[in-house]
């Protein structure tokens, strides 16, 4: 393609136009074919995926920091990368990510899924930095842009975990809020002034992203009612 088009263009009596066309004809036909292959590939790559274990542990302890209040498992990115991995390289497929900040200061990750044929998908999350448990302000970048990773690989993997004791079943997490749900809760702590670790643990979520769908309502009720904080 790339030498006709060399020759096209030290022919005079050559019609762009025309030859434009048929280069764009082309381009539609390599995009085609590419997002084919790379249905056909994910299709085969998927029952292939494995449940990742929980074995990542959130503790909030009361105020003497001696007594676990609540513990909350999660699947860790380390050990999701190492479980998608050979799926991955086998199927022609690469994840990567970007991390970068939305105009309010709230961090976005983006994770970008690309087939070797050349077609990609894409998904980005918005996330508050993560400033429970005490972390410092590096910390809570790096915890937010790990939640970030976990969940849009999961997005656009379809990924599902397990707990240590349930050996994979009922893996299928419940339902959680939207992206756009989110920032409301998350626009609301803020103006309320209230306290974010107090609410998440109310609803025993690691943050605010992994609210079920079906506490909504009474997130949102409780946030309406609640009177600004001096």
């Amino acid at each position: 393609m790339i030498s006709m088009i060399e020759r096209a263009a030290r022919d005079p009596s050559v019609d762009i136009d025309k030859m434009e066309r048929l280069m764009l004809m082309q381009e539609r036909a390599l995009e085609r074919r590419a997002r084919a292959a790379y249905a056909e590939a994910l299709a085969l790559m998927q029952p292939e995926l494995p449940s990742v274990a929980r074995n990542g542990k959130i503790e909030i302890r009361d105020k003497s920091g001696n007594n676990v209040i609540q513990s909350t498992a999660y699947a860790r990115w380390e050990d999701i990368n190492d479980a998608i991995k050979p799926a991955l390289a086998k199927h022609g497929f690469s994840l990567s990510f970007k991390v970068g900040m939305a105009p309010d200061g709230k961090i976005t990750v983006t994770g970008i899924l690309m087939h070797r044929e050349g077609h990609q998908e894409e998904t980005t999350i918005t996330l508050p930095h993560d400033a429970t448990g005490s972390k410092n302000a590096v910390q809570a970048v790096g915890s937010s842009t790990s939640y970030g990773k976990r969940y849009t690989a999961g997005m656009l993997l379809n990924l599902t975990s397990h707990g240590e004791d349930d050996d994979g079943k009922g893996a299928v997490q419940p339902a959680v809020i939207t992206d756009e749900q989110s920032g409301q809760i998350n626009d609301l702590i803020t103006a309320k002034r209230a306290n974010i670790d107090a609410f998440l643990k109310y609803f025993r979520v690691e943050c605010v992203p992994d609210l079920p769908a079906k506490a909504l309502p009474e997130a949102l009720d409780m946030l309406n009612r609640m009177q600004v904080r001096p």
